[in-house]
């Protein structure tokens, strides 16, 4: 996380609702010869206290010490900004870009709750492609479903601190920001990048 806090003004459950949202991020932990991590799309609870994700059985996170905590990292839209685009002199180049820190204990599930979970997890991302007809697992052959959830098992992070990152250069005037606006919807550096110039329009608006 940024240790300015300017960029760190984000309510906890603001920040949660993005992460819920983005649904995807980088799970790490310490494993016994350094960092882990695992990339993982995941399931957040309704009340945010804790979320749900499955990993392949070979996966070295998927047999590490769970005594240890985690951290998942989930990524929003970022952007190289140029100093040129704030018009005035004496700049630095720097990267918008908006994160969130979920910080808890991982605990094996057992195998029993895996089809439900990755019910869930399909269904939350399926209903976002609608009018697209629902993709369920009932529409596979049992035996092919059984044979690759065996391959995989079901884990639950309780989320004990969540923390955020809003990066959109706050710490800049409206007319700078504005320059820096009007030149991200031409720029090739970065991810998401309409998403994250209309989040800095959304803090034009609201200065």
């Amino acid at each position: 996380m940024h240790p300015n806090p300017i960029y760190r003004r984000s309510p906890q459950d603001a920040a949660l609702a993005e992460a819920g949202a983005r649904g995807f991020g980088m799970l790490t932990l310490a494993g016994s010869d350094g960092p882990l991590a695992a990339h993982i799309p995941f399931d957040l609870a309704p009340l945010g206290d804790h979320l749900t994700f499955h990993l392949v059985r070979s996966n070295p996170v998927a047999r590490a010490d769970f005594a240890q905590p985690a951290l998942l990292a989930v990524t929003g839209p970022d952007a190289y900004i140029s100093p040129d685009w704030y018009g005035t002199p004496d700049q630095v180049p720097t990267w918008n870009y908006i994160a969130i820190h979920l910080r808890g204990r991982i605990s094996p599930l057992p195998d029993s709750d895996l089809r439900r979970i990755l019910d869930d997890l399909s269904a939350r991302f399926e209903r976002q492609l609608a009018p697209k007809p629902v993709w369920r697992a009932a529409k596979m052959d049992h035996d092919a479903l059984t044979r690759m959830m065996r391959q995989i098992t079901p884990f639950r992070m309780d989320i004990t601190s969540v923390e955020s990152t809003v990066k959109l250069n706050q710490n800049k005037t409206a007319a700078q920001r504005a320059g820096v606006i009007a030149a991200l919807d031409t720029s090739p550096i970065g991810a998401d990048i309409e998403k994250l110039a209309a989040r800095m329009r959304l803090l034009q608006d609201t200065a």
